[in-house]
This record gives structure tokens, sequence and C-alpha cells, in this order.
């Protein structure tokens, strides 16, 4: 199954925009996302994507302050990208849901991992960075699985404006690694592949 976009007023504005995004009544199991400005509805992720998601969080939690939190299900906003996104992995203050209690403001995050899917990897690749290097998040881990020469990973740091420099870009099978404030190494070649 393919993404799907849902149309809305575009008169609405931000707020409006997000009560459509937070009162719809989505197909269970979905993933729903604003990117862009446009609501995106995508499947739920496949067995192998969990499993790369899994594998990650697991290392994160060994290096990761007692007053941070990893979510798979949190959305975090970008209003000035017209943007409300799911990532596969979040990392971000416990302190970050005294804002809002559907989503969490994406310039709180530390980290975000997304997962590529067939079905939306433009998206993982080109319109989230925009808008969580547009947000200052310090870091995107993008892990494409469905990457043209075959699945790589990709650490993304130094957040100016809508782009990211390129930290680390490696095969599957080759270790990354995330700097400080985590400071570990992913072995990739623990990853399943398709």
């Amino acid at each position: 199954m393919r993404a799907l976009t849902v149309s809305h007023d575009p008169e609405q504005g931000w707020d409006g925009l997000v009560r459509f995004w937070e009162e719809m009544e989505w197909p269970e199991g979905s993933k729903v996302e604003i990117i862009e400005g446009i609501v995106t509805v995508s499947p739920a992720p496949a067995f192998r994507h969990n499993v790369i998601a899994a594998r990650i969080q697991r290392r994160l939690y060994s290096v990761i302050p007692e007053d941070w939190e990893i979510f798979q299900t949190q959305a975090i906003a970008v209003p000035s990208r017209l943007g409300m996104s799911i990532p596969d992995l979040l990392v971000v203050p416990v302190r970050a849901y005294e804002e809002s209690d559907s989503h969490v403001p994406a310039a709180l995050a530390e980290l975000v991992v997304e997962v590529t899917s067939k079905s939306n990897a433009r998206h993982d690749r080109v319109s989230k960075p925009a808008a969580y290097a547009t947000a200052g998040i310090p870091l995107y881990l993008l892990v494409d699985r469905w990457a043209p020469g075959g699945p790589t990973a990709t650490l993304y740091g130094e957040p100016k404006g809508e782009v990211y420099r390129v930290l680390s870009a490696m095969k599957f099978g080759d270790p990354i690694k995330l700097p400080e404030p985590f400071g570990i190494t992913l072995d990739t070649g623990e990853f399943p592949v398709d």
C-alpha cells in the first residue's frame, strides 16, 4: 500500500491544519503526518523497518540521560514548514511535554531517526530533513533501506536554515558513530535488508 494524501482547506492556516490532523478519524495503525502542509496517511511500518528502529532504540537507551526519553509514535511540529512528523525514533527531554499533549515542538528534539519505507522514502530524504534542519534538531539519522545504490545510513548534523551537513554516510554493514551527547557506534550490519 502506498501513502495517500488527504485534502483540507488551505485557508485554515497552521492551527486549522493541526486541528484537522488531531480530530479526524484515521485508519487504525496508520501513520498520519503533515508534510509541507499536506496530510499524508501511510500504512504501518513493515516488520524489518520496526526491527531496525528497535535495535537503534536499544542502543540509545544505554546512553541517554535519565530526563530524556525515546519515542516511536510521538509527533513533532515544525509550524514554519507546515509540518507535523512522526519520526521512527525521537529522542527528547521529558520537559518537552509541558508544551502539548498531542505533539512536541521539533526544536526540543535532540535526535530524530527515520527508517525509509518504499512508499514514502522521498519524504525521509527531502522534506523531513529540511523541516528538521529548520527546527534546529542537532542530529538526524536516516536509515535508507531503499537507497538507489543499496541500503545506507546517513548521519546529518550542524543544521543551517533548511540544510544539514552530512556528518557520515555508510552502506549497511559498516558502523556509524553518533557523536556526543550519545557517543555510540551503531552496527548497520545488524540491520535486516529486504
